[in-house]
């Protein structure tokens, strides 16, 4: 295909955090987040909009998180929605199913199914049409069906995967939701081979996310490192069918890694949440505000000198590591008594109930805080710590350490998938790194972290403020939506300039 000069591109999102003034009458009204897809899909927005780009978004119409009246509505409602918004650059997928929600995904697994076939139903029987793309940009499984219908149309298609999550339909499901899937079945992937369309429409289950992966042109990851991972085979729970055809898209170059970045709002400079704003220029006197604050309001020892720890991720047993720390927690507090160690958890999950027996068991209560997760007291942590715990089993890309960066809290990692990205050893003789990476995915690793962080603690101010403002000033140039979304654009460059070979 020849390239236009301006093509126009049409991103399928489940969330997004915000849209650009000028891309409609609502746009500044559409926020709906979940996790990193949001920001990810609103920086790429952002910048592709700014540059003049021929931008359109489509997402479901959540009318209740959108905080729209529908009572106002119902008078004008065609005029609003089939009018307006169709004009603009923003297109609402419309079905019942989204109007009354109050969170973007559902704990149920057939909630979860019927929203995403109604949002693709939608996407593939209206808006391609309307919109007319020159390329598509889709995430995750429920957006799978949509590169199958583009690789049908020769429209290229840019499938991202954000988590190793699918689920699994029949094509006859598919049709009742509207969706016809005799138009494209050869380009879905199937639970085992099909012989044919008819034999396999009730019988042989669709891999939403797996079909994403299969049928577009083109996939990245939110990490290199983790993308790298799955090839080469590592991490047992992802299903090989998935493993399979990452491994293809990889070694026909069809296939990157991309780093999310952290949402905008995390800036000590601006941070409305914070005790006392900072930069990398008087960080002293703001850490230590806020600090004291954080302190006083989880229960801990005030003391501006005490060494901080702060564990900013959901407590999953699974994936963040939470075993790793339980299991050495009453020995590093013990072991640095006389330095005043504090871990504090902002977080939910299986694994809190863990920490809030070893606090009661061992009387930890002003050492060691357990908190419910809280956004405005998780910008105040980062703010307040000196060092952040992110010692996962495995990591797509990961967020919080490179936030704890922004606010002069240096990460202790494992390294493995984004973390690997991410987080360099703390080199002082060259001034160079930003944290602490352990590489044995166990108790001895973590701990020679903790050991490393409070060597770093214990050295004069002076010396650590110098590679503190460094590494504040180098995350705030390296992990920002700006970054992100020039690699996203570059992806585009390439396949809109690149021919296109349909199965």
């Amino acid at each position: 295909m020849t390239a236009k000069k301006n093509p126009r591109i049409l991103i399928v999102t489940p969330e997004i955090t915000y849209l650009p003034r000028g891309m409609g009458n609502m746009s500044n009204m559409l926020r709906a987040k979940a996790g990193g897809l949001a920001d990810v899909s609103a920086s790429l927005v952002a910048a592709l909009f700014k540059q003049g780009a021929d931008v359109h978004v489509t997402l479901p119409h959540y009318r209740k998180m959108f905080n729209i009246d529908v009572g106002k509505l119902i008078s004008n409602e065609l005029r609003v929605y089939t009018t307006v918004l169709p004009d603009s650059q923003v297109h609402l997928a419309e079905d019942r199913a989204f109007y009354y929600r109050d969170q973007v995904y559902s704990n149920y697994h057939s909630d979860s199914i019927r929203h995403a076939l109604a949002f693709q139903r939608e996407v593939i029987n209206n808006i391609i049409p309307l919109v007319k793309p020159d390329l598509i940009h889709c995430n995750d499984w429920m957006t799978g069906l949509v590169p199958a219908y583009a690789r049908r149309l020769g429209v290229p298609c840019l499938f991202t995967v954000h988590n190793i999550h699918t689920q699994n339909i029949t094509m006859d499901t598919i049709e009742d939701r509207g969706i016809d899937a005799a138009e494209f079945w050869e380009n879905l992937y199937f639970s085992r081979t099909p012989y044919n369309y008819e034999e396999s429409r009730q019988t042989n289950p669709v891999d939403l996310l797996t079909t994403g992966i299969f049928a577009a042109h083109y996939i990245n990851t939110v990490s290199p490192t983790f993308l790298k991972e799955m090839v080469d085979g590592m991490h047992s729970f992802i299903p090989q069918p998935t493993r399979n055809e990452i491994r293809g898209k990889y070694h026909a170059n069809c296939a990157a890694g991309i780093l999310n970045a952290p949402d905008a709002d995390f800036n000590p400079a601006i941070d409305k949440h914070l005790a006392a704003r900072f930069t990398a220029d008087n960080m002293r006197e703001g850490k230590i505000a806020n600090k004291l604050l954080f302190q006083r309001k989880a229960g801990l020892i005030p003391d501006p000198d005490a060494p901080l720890f702060f564990w900013p991720s959901r407590l999953d047993p699974v994936q963040k590591g939470c075993q790793l720390l339980s299991d050495i927690l009453y020995r590093v507090v013990s072991d640095y008594w006389q330095d005043n160690l504090q871990i504090a958890f902002v977080a939910n999950g299986n694994y809190q109930q863990v920490f809030h027996d070893i606090v009661e068991f061992h009387e930890l209560h002003n050492r060691v805080a357990v908190c419910d997760f809280d956004d405005t007291f998780s910008h105040l942590g980062y703010a307040a710590s000196d060092f952040t715990l992110m010692p996962s089993r495995f990591e797509p890309c990961g967020l919080p350490q490179m936030v704890c960066q922004y606010y002069g809290s240096l990460p202790l990692a494992h390294d493995t998938g984004g973390l690997h990205d991410t987080v360099e050893d703390l080199n002082m003789d060259i001034n160079t790194g930003n944290g602490f990476l352990f590489k044995d995915y166990d108790t001895g690793g973590l701990r020679w972290a903790f050991d490393q962080a409070m060597r770093f603690h214990k050295l004069p101010w002076e010396a650590k403020e110098r590679q503190l403002s460094r590494i504040m000033t180098e995350a705030a140039k390296r992990f920002n939506h700006h970054v992100t979304a020039r690699a996203y654009i570059d992806i585009y460059e390439h396949m809109l300039h690149k021919p296109l070979v349909n199965r």
